[in-house]
């Protein structure tokens, strides 16, 4: 599809779109289908992808990164999420796990793990969800008790990303239960050390090469220096970056939904009934005229709320309109990208089924689409 909106990118983020674009063609796309099979690592494609700043981007040049923009980062992030939406959701938990320290650390803090992180040779998770609490943050149990120079945690943490693979984390536990929501804080975490244990590796739907655990904490000693912000910090501290964490799958889901889109047209086409390339068809053809208006709209709004979040402004109704938009949009159609295939959107030999797979999820992780309608109703002026 063409893209006038590219018209008015600067020269910096056609340059990262276009790499982003070519590295996601020749080395994530040809491993994508395989990869999703046998749920694997994608180790050599994170290592790729790290080589060329990719696992950095939202770290500052002074700590090894470099210091891009949300629109930067999430420009690069679409075009990886067209080929594989797993190996996108990785790098927006590594990416937004930094985050978190940028904008929270200590200047050690920063200096001990930001540089690992920018090169991938440390990959961050964020353990924040819990069995039996998602969305509702006021629901945690996890707990932090301060014992000497340490804090000993203990709890269980539901569907983490990068949990099984992670060389740095952030937990989110309560250090005071009479203090409501100032009595959670933050911590960073390294999960080899004692007493972090994965309990299981999730089997999913979708997104298999991203890896979704189950993570105890049991008797987890982390040094109080590791408390990220101040104690009683925690809400603000994970409040803080969901915006941000929005507008990324926002572009995660449209990225989908254009290689659907475009893998439909391809098929449409090629394959022909009564004499003609279905195209030809009046229904396929309002279909896929259907597909692409909902895919450009969305593609245009999460553009819209990723400016104005590098412009300083307070956009959390319009993280959450990009974020509720583009992935039920990308999930309508993925569905149609598969039925215009017919009997052969079924079968693994062509991705749409994988794209329909690896979509459902953005209408679920980073608040589902339900707690996406009250946050925007919420900020109706």
């Amino acid at each position: 599809m063409t893209d006038i909106t590219s018209a008015f990118f600067t020269e910096q983020q056609t340059l990262i779109r276009d790499t982003a674009r070519r590295v996601a063609h020749e080395i994530v796309g040809p491993t994508a289908a395989q990869r999703d099979l046998e749920s694997a690592w994608p180790r050599s494609e994170l290592a790729a992808l790290a080589e060329l700043g990719f696992l950095g981007m939202l770290i500052p040049e002074q700590y090894g990164g470099t210091g891009a923009g949300v629109l930067d980062f999430c420009l690069a992030q679409h075009e990886i999420a067209a080929v594989d939406a797993g190996l996108a959701t990785i790098i927006h938990v590594h990416n937004f796990t930094a985050m978190s320290i940028v904008d929270h650390g200590t200047e050690e803090q920063k200096q001990r793990y930001l540089p690992a992180m920018a090169s991938g040779k440390s990959i961050g998770a964020f353990l924040l969800t819990e069995p039996h609490a998602g969305s509702d943050t006021a629901a945690l149990r996890a707990s932090a008790r301060r014992d000497g120079s340490d804090y000993v945690l203990n709890g269980t943490k539901q569907f983490i990303s990068n949990g099984s693979e992670a060389g740095v984390g952030i937990a989110f536990a309560i250090t005071d239960r009479t203090a409501g929501k100032r009595g959670a804080s933050t911590f960073i975490i390294d999960p080899k050390a004692p007493g972090y244990h994965v309990t299981r590796i999730e089997s999913k739907l979708g997104q298999h090469t991203a890896h979704t655990a189950q993570i105890a904490l049991e008797d987890y000693r982390v040094p109080a220096a590791n408390l990220l912000g101040n104690e009683g910090d925690g809400y603000r501290t994970v409040m803080g970056g969901l915006s941000d964490g929005r507008i990324g799958i926002a572009f995660i889901a449209a990225g989908v939904a254009r290689a659907a889109l475009d893998a439909a047209v391809k098929y449409a086409r090629e394959r022909d009934a009564y004499d003609a390339p279905i195209i030809k068809l009046q229904g396929v053809a309002f279909d896929l005229a259907d597909m692409a208006a909902r895919v450009d709209v969305a593609w245009q709004y999460c553009v819209h709320a990723a400016r104005l979040r590098d412009a300083g402004v307070d956009c959390i109704k319009e993280a959450s309109i990009a974020k509720l938009f583009a992935s039920e949009i990308a999930e309508k159609v993925c569905s149609d990208a598969l039925q215009i295939h017919g009997g052969y959107g079924y079968l693994t030999d062509f991705p749409v089924e994988r794209y329909l797979r690896d979509v459902r999820i953005t209408k679920i992780y980073e608040g589902t689409s339900h707690i996406q309608k009250l946050i925007i109703a919420r900020h109706l002026d």
